[in-house]
């Protein structure tokens, strides 16, 4: 196995939001730079643009419409994202759940476009059907875990266990990140022993006192 692929995600956190979103940015490419794991980050869509021009690392945006250019006010257009400096999407997150419908437009639209996507899934048959959909990976976030302090990998090894044998029978380009709760190296280690080829994960980094000291920490069993 490879090295994992770390995605931070910013949500609405005060510590990442405008220069702040920056500054962790900049600690995620520091550990990324000394580690050689690839870490992206989610920032909100206003700070897309500001995180990709000061810092060099994978940006994503935290959400993608599947609709094209035209009369669409407040929607979230491909192309937007993409020319920010976006190279990838989180989809159907569980704090910004889609129908299966829209699930499958978000994707369509994120290929057109050239942007990665991680569909988000909450058990093993909703992940078994995103990965039918395609998409480059699959995370799977209990979302009574989210934000809990305790890892799905350790609170519910079975879903992640049982995520990457669904997928790897559906579509074994697919890849499973495992989310929910993470935040510490042996959440990390245990999460990549179930089969996950990485993590999203948000508060424990993002709200860290020190995010480069948190990252350095979640690595350290890689």
């Amino acid at each position: 196995m490879g090295l994992p692929f770390i995605v931070l995600n910013y949500k609405t956190y005060l510590q990442g939001t405008g220069q702040g979103a920056v500054e962790i940015a900049k600690a995620c490419k520091t550990v990324s730079e000394e580690s050689g794991i690839e870490i992206a980050v989610a920032p909100q869509l206003p700070d897309i643009y500001r995180v990709a021009l000061e810092v060099e690392l994978p940006v994503f945006s935290q959400h993608l419409d599947g609709i094209g250019a035209g009369s669409f006010t407040g929607h979230v257009f491909g192309k937007s994202i993409k020319e920010a400096g976006a190279v990838g999407t989180l989809i159907n997150h569980s704090e910004r759940r889609l129908t299966l419908a829209e699930i499958e437009a978000s994707l369509k639209a994120a290929k057109e476009f050239g942007l990665r996507s991680i569909i988000c899934t909450n058990n093993v048959p909703t992940t078994a059907a995103a990965a039918a959909l395609g998409p480059d990976y699959v995370a799977i976030e209990p979302p009574e875990l989210i934000g809990s302090g305790i890892p799905v990998s350790k609170a519910d090894p079975e879903v992640v266990s049982g995520s990457v044998e669904a997928v790897a029978k559906i579509d074994p380009r697919v890849k499973v990140l495992c989310g929910a709760g993470i935040s510490k190296g042996e959440d990390l280690r245990a999460a990549l022993d179930l089969g996950s080829q990485g993590v999203l994960l948000a508060s424990g980094i993002v709200k860290a006192t020190d995010p480069k000291a948190a990252l350095e920490d979640l690595i350290r069993l890689v």
